[in-house]
């Protein structure tokens, strides 16, 4: 964690070999087919999201059933599945209210680096024991996992396109359906153009929203963007909340922040109008701290929530979208930029720094 870009030169993620202990129980062992890169794994590589180390990094992946672990039910060897970056115990107080993203067991398990049992499969690194990277470590040829983590997926799916729903899809669709409750006819704008990003831009059409107004400082993402569906965008810049107002006469009653940082979402807020609700998904630095007017809050009846796993219950919402997926009506694969092998991984951390992708997937053969 923090060695400097390019990071086709540093090398932050080595390929070994590490021994794998068997599942324990409620556990499955996977072969992983694909894994996507997500900004939250760089955020690991440097240094914004500090975990422990050493760690397999990689949290949004899709792949087959090997083995089950003792007592693991609802699976079979040969399931094709997704995983979810939070293990649901389905148990406390938040997974029985109906708001699994913020499950405590799962929280704790992942600060941790284990799985949801408090158990670390990965054999030892130069005698340091190596962390689950949010239960799932998806930058390996196997993992073992929870079964909590796992929801099964249709074979119609391919493996590449099945990893995007295990965060990219279920964080940003999650963020304007959920979260926001976008209802059609209202306006939106999306800050921040990468894989979740541009999800919620997915789920704010599906919803009927419109205005849509899509704002990234890539021009590449916004024409992107407007194939999607939006119907405004905006070049980041000095006086990106001016025009984001004049692109929704106003204001949009919904701003959605996906980039993980507080300039951003002081700008996502500062646009939204009168009434409305800025969401903010990204995840910024610990130490950063944002700025508003707290009056607004009360004289604006403002709305400013977070939302985390897109506010989902993955066992839920995961075959919720990808019917929609298969009915043409979210067209995830869209998303996707990019197809590695697992040693061009670095260099996929350098073209996701610079903003040149959307989705780059791992595609183990």
């Amino acid at each position: 964690m923090g060695l400097p870009a390019p990071y086709a030169g540093s090398r932050p993620l080595e390929i070994v070999d590490l021994e794998l202990a068997q599942a324990g129980a409620g556990e499955m062992l996977l072969r992983v087919r694909a894994a996507g890169l997500c900004h939250s794994d760089l955020s690991v590589i440097d240094g914004s999201r500090p975990r422990g180390m050493p760690m397999v990094l990689g949290h949004e992946a899709a792949g087959e059933v090997v083995e089950l672990g003792p007592g693991t039910k609802g699976f079979a060897p040969g399931d094709r599945v997704v995983l979810s970056f939070v293990p649901t115990c389905g148990e406390c107080a938040e997974c029985r209210g109906g708001r699994a993203a913020l499950c405590e067991p799962g929280a704790v398990s992942n600060a941790a680096g284990t799985l949801l049992s408090g158990e670390r499969r990965w054999g030892e690194l130069g005698g340091e024991p190596l962390h689950h990277h949010l239960g799932v470590s998806a930058f390996a040829e196997h993992i073992v996992v929870s079964a909590r983590s796992a929801v099964v997926m249709p074979d119609r799916v391919p493996f590449e396109i099945a990893a995007l729903f295990g965060c990219a899809v279920l964080t940003g669709v999650g963020a304007v359906i959920n979260s926001a409750g976008v209802k059609a006819g209202q306006s939106v704008a999306v800050f921040g153009l990468g894989g979740v990003g541009l999800a919620a831009l997915l789920g704010a059409r599906l919803a009927g929203a419109g205005p849509l107004v899509a704002v990234d400082r890539v021009p590449a993402k916004l024409d992107l963007a407007r194939e999607l569906g939006a119907t405004d965008t905006v070049l980041a810049g000095e006086d990106t909340v001016e025009q984001v107002k004049a692109a929704t006469g106003g204001g949009p009653d919904h701003a959605l922040e996906t980039v993980g940082s507080e300039t951003v979402l002081a700008d996502a807020y500062a646009a939204t109008r009168r009434g409305g609700t800025t969401v903010t998904v990204g995840l910024p630095h610990p130490e950063r701290m944002l700025s508003i007017p707290a009056v607004s809050l009360v004289t604006e009846e403002r709305t400013l929530k977070g939302s985390y796993l897109g506010s989902c219950n993955p066992p839920v919402d995961v075959p919720r979208f990808v019917d929609l997926y298969l009915e043409g009506r979210l067209p995830v694969e869209r998303l996707l930029t990019h197809r590695l092998a697992l040693d061009e991984i670095n260099e996929g951390f350098d073209r996701l720094a610079s903003g040149e992708c959307v989705r780059q997937a791992v595609v183990f053969d």
